[in-house]
């Protein structure tokens, strides 16, 4: 369904994507930001769901800063490779200028929702507060959230979080309920990563329905 294009930041720099369109009318578009694991299959499969939902969307190769092909698995040596780029060799304001190129190029299809795993989670609120064009943004289980309260939402947002999550304990996503009372969060019995059908910890019964949360919300906030 998808195809790999090209997308140019405002640095200069240039930057693959996949990109997978709906067959039937479009609905609007939708930012997909990779886990640590790179644009790998999960994250392709993710495109083509909400392609068939009837929205163009866009998963940026914001790894391609640090090593352009990065595709991960969940486990073992993967997983630590995925953690040492993600926090040691990518730098925030960069990755925002790439994610930035992915909306711009979105803009085409009509109104642009953002949605993020994982670290993806973490850079969809930054999103939220930083990115222009931006119609709405759902974060799941983003990592560094609680560490970043400071910065307010400008656009309407909903977090998703797993309550069996060890890495993003319920203190934490407490503290962004009490910061942030017009965000909505959702918290599921699940573990880190239950939207993702490639590693262990996916919940079908949890990612159905953030997925359906997620896809109602896109849709009351993006016309």
């Amino acid at each position: 369904m998808g195809e790999t294009i090209q997308l140019s930041a405002a640095d200069g720099f240039e930057l693959d994507a996949y990109l997978a369109q709906p067959t039937q009318q479009v609905k609007g578009a939708v930012l997909v930001i990779q886990e640590i694991f790179g644009v790998n299959a999960h994250i392709r499969e993710v495109c083509d769901g909400y392609a068939e939902a009837g929205y163009a969307a866009l998963a940026p190769c914001i790894f391609d800063r640090a090593e352009r092909g990065i595709e991960l698995g969940y486990e073992g040596d993967d997983m630590t490779r995925g953690i040492e780029i993600a926090r040691g060799k990518l730098k925030t304001d960069e990755t925002m200028l790439d994610l930035a190129a992915g909306v711009e190029h979105l803009t085409q299809f009509g109104a642009v929702g953002v949605v993020g795993y994982c670290f993806g989670g973490l850079m969809a609120w930054l999103s939220a507060s930083q990115l222009a064009g931006v119609a709405c943004v759902s974060g799941y289980y983003g990592g560094g959230i609680a560490a970043s309260l400071d910065l307010a939402p400008q656009v309407p947002t909903t977090l998703h979080f797993g309550n069996l999550d060890a890495h993003i304990p319920m203190t934490d996503v407490q503290k962004v309920i009490d910061a942030h009372p017009t965000v909505d969060v959702f918290v599921y019995d699940a573990d880190h990563g239950f939207n993702c059908d490639h590693r262990a910890s996916f919940d079908e019964t949890a990612s159905k329905l953030a997925l359906s949360r997620t896809l109602e919300f896109f849709g009351k906030n993006m016309g």
